[in-house]
């Protein structure tokens, strides 16, 4: 039987409060943000997982939300691969600003397209697209061969690099993607199949929170 693969997104941060693009900036997770990510450790205790290994990005707020986690799990030694293939996706000149101002100066169905478009990247950021093209060789490399050899893999990371993960994982096409949302600190738990196709999904947690 292969392994179990678990992925996270992290707890709501400051910037997520303000409603501002965040990208590869670092702002801290809010006092909600904590509470996400002790709630996820706390299901992730209940389920009975202990891992192996865990991933994260080379971004604060997934870093705090895996050791928060972690704690939960009394695995607070865990060997951590931190990695920026598996940074949020990067909004450019969309970084740092408020989305009504955005909206304000490109208009509203400029700024949709670049949110919830597939391949269509605000100016001098990614598109959905673009952050699959790093996250997608950096997991069949580093983490799925892990999974296949029966390890417990955690991944804690960010709404869109989890996006086009679980495109793939989930067998969505790039027009489903559009409409997946993941909550918050809400830990997806994987059982893969040796020819590492989905053979499980759990989701630990309500998923009524999803923004």
């Amino acid at each position: 039987m292969s392994g179990t693969l678990v992925l996270v997104r992290h707890g709501q941060s400051d910037w997520n409060l303000k409603n501002l693009f965040t990208g590869w900036k670092n702002p801290e997770l809010t006092e909600l943000g904590v509470q996400e990510a002790n709630t996820g450790g706390k299901a992730l205790a209940d389920y009975g997982v202990k891992f192996d290994i865990a991933f994260t990005s080379d971004l604060k707020r997934a870093q705090d939300t895996l050791t928060i986690i972690l704690e939960n799990l009394g695995q607070q030694g865990l060997e951590t691969i931190k990695d920026q293939a598996l940074n949020e996706r990067d909004y450019g000149d969309l970084s740092g600003l408020n989305k009504d101002d955005a909206r304000a100066k490109w208009g509203e169905e400029q700024v949709h397209i670049w949110r919830r478009s597939y391949d269509v990247p605000p100016p001098g950021g990614e598109s959905l697209r673009d952050t699959g093209a790093r996250v997608w060789p950096y997991y069949l490399t580093e983490i799925l061969p892990r999974v296949l050899r029966g390890e417990k893999v955690l991944v804690a990371a960010h709404g869109n690099s989890l996006r086009s993960l679980v495109m793939v994982l989930d067998g969505l096409t790039k027009e489903q993607i559009l409409g997946v949302n993941l909550a918050t600190g809400v830990p997806m738990v994987y059982k893969l199949n040796a020819d590492s196709t989905v053979a499980s999904k759990e989701v630990l947690g309500d998923m009524s929170g999803a923004h």
